[in-house]
């Protein structure tokens, strides 16, 4: 009889629950994408499209300090440390409380934010600071779509109490509401509305994730009440959480918005460098969102359940298992996006307001950005696992380290390299903030195995070898008759490349005797 250990169960649950978050975040991807072709289309890299990314940085920013952050680095542990030691009614009371805590302190969040709009923005884009036009659009736009905040806040509240209870598939796929309204919105309101029928779209779709979330919550037992006691002990853990978890968030939203900054200054990177960072960073944000952000979401109530149970050994594995998971998967997207990135961004972007230039530079920020993507993912999961553990000051601690150097390479590499630097920064302080996390955590658990963790690695880098040089030779083949072939044809010989670069890179894998390989091929033989 097969053995059931706890750590085959473990891994069944991630894997589970991993796909059920990456199908609906792979669906709400691809409408992501069709909406940012569409934005695109419409809009390219010009004043109303820098305008937009601008306005839409803020709440989108902001989110992170009361939304998805809050909810995933404090709210999770907490509550799911009462789902199992609590009755389902003293549960529920906690989860109502916090509700309307959470109601309270997002509305102060968008009353102060939309009274210093003005302020902010002129902090954040200091290079539209002498065109008053610029600003004022700029400023009318964020002060409209402030309170987003709010919308989303409650949203990644709802879907984080779902989480706990099991609920991966609805809750996943919550996010194409609204990107589903964002794409009504440009073609029914746009042409009447310029930018601003954009701005509409963002408040319904949010309105509308909340409506889509409240019956399965209701149907589990939630219930509206008047209670708002904020002297519960729960809520002073999370206070005592949520300050280090602020200070952590602040840092990173101070690194985005001083990328953004920089920018701006297009007397030195060129005009349309803000609308260039934002689409080459949703095109990196794809295979992130296929595997490492679903897995961050499937693995927090793992890791909070493991370290309620003092359970480190199991701990440890679950960081084995993650880790090597996304080194397996986000390196080879790396060498991908570098070697294929421009025929995918002409591909998909290039049409209408979307020029040659717009291309060109977009390119130089996905291209430097790839270089940071294993560190983007493997930084989130060991940041969640010292969330589980109720350390928020060591990320943070390593996060304004980072700050730092980001903003120096910044001032270093912008000249030479212009939005390419802005974009090289972000990676080069990422992986400088991986080894520091790392090493910390490798302290705080009394040991990694680190060995078995980086012989992964180093089989996935020469694996990448044959199917870059594949890659790269079909990638010039495209290059040079991309002219000739219509788009129909392109978009089929550029799926092909990358089917053909996927097996290439599996086969291989496999030759190097990859365990992570072995263990796949033997499931999917046994389907």
């Amino acid at each position: 009889m097969r053995r059931s250990s706890p750590e085959v169960n473990m891994k069944k649950n991630i894997i589970k629950n991993t796909g059920i978050v990456s199908v609906g975040t792979n669906l709400s991807r691809l409408l992501g994408l069709i909406r940012d072709v569409f934005i695109a289309k419409f809009f390219g890299t010009s004043l109303e499209a820098s305008a937009f990314v601008i306005a839409f940085t803020i709440p989108n920013l902001l989110r992170d300090f009361v939304g998805e952050g809050a909810t995933n680095t404090v709210f999770v542990p907490v509550l799911t440390e009462h789902k199992i030691k609590d009755t389902k009614a003293r549960f529920w009371q906690v989860v109502s409380n916090l509700f309307n805590i959470m109601v309270i302190a997002l509305f102060a969040v968008t009353v102060i934010g939309i009274l210093l709009s003005p302020l902010i923005v002129r902090i954040i884009a200091p290079g539209y600071a002498g065109d008053k036009d610029a600003m004022s659009l700029i400023i009318r736009l964020t002060i409209f779509m402030f309170p987003f905040i709010l919308l989303v806040g409650l949203t990644a509240y709802n879907m984080g109490v779902l989480n706990i209870l099991n609920y991966y598939g609805i809750p996943s796929v919550t996010s194409c509401v609204l990107n589903i309204v964002m794409i009504v919105s440009v073609f029914l309101l746009c042409p009447k509305m310029g930018i601003y029928g954009l701005a509409v779209g963002v408040l319904v779709g949010g309105f509308l994730e909340i409506l889509m979330l409240m019956p399965f919550l209701w149907k589990e037992g939630f219930r509206f009440s008047r209670q708002v006691d904020f002297r519960a002990p729960y809520v002073k853990r999370v206070g005592k959480l949520m300050v280090p978890r602020i200070g952590g968030t602040a840092v990173y939203q101070i690194n985005m918005l001083a990328d953004r900054a920089f920018a701006s200054l297009h007397f030195i990177v060129g005009s349309g460098g803000i609308p260039a960072l934002y689409f080459a960073y949703r095109l990196i944000s794809y295979p992130l969102g296929i595997f490492s952000s679903a897995l961050s979401t499937a693995i927090l109530p793992v890791m909070s359940a493991q370290t309620v149970e003092n359970n480190t050994e199991e701990l440890k594995k679950t960081i084995y298992f993650v880790i090597r998971g996304i080194f397996m998967l986000m390196i080879p997207a790396s060498v991908g996006f570098m070697i294929l990135g421009k025929p995918i961004i002409k591909i998909i972007y290039q049409r209408g307001m979307f020029t040659d230039y717009s291309t060109d530079i977009t390119y130089q920020a996905l291209l430097f950005f790839s270089i940071g993507l294993f560190a983007y993912g493997t930084t989130k999961i060991l940041s969640i696992c010292f969330y589980a553990l109720k350390d928020t000051i060591t990320p943070v601690r390593y996060a304004a380290i980072c700050l730092v150097i980001n903003i120096i390479l910044n001032v270093i590499l912008i000249w030479p390299l212009k939005v390419g630097g802005i974009a090289l920064s972000t990676s080069l302080s990422s992986i400088v903030q991986f080894i520091f996390l790392y090493n910390a955590l490798q302290k705080k658990l009394g040991g990694l195995d680190s060995a078995y963790i980086f012989d992964s690695a180093k089989k996935i880098i020469f694996s990448c070898i044959p199917m870059g040089v594949f890659t790269y030779a079909m990638s010039s083949l495209f290059m040079k008759n991309a002219d000739r072939l219509s788009l129909l044809t392109e978009i089929f010989f550029i799926i092909v490349i990358i089917i053909a670069a996927v097996v290439i890179y599996f086969l291989t894998t496999l030759l190097f005797n990859h365990e992570d390989t072995k263990k796949l091929t033997k499931w999917l033989l046994k389907r």
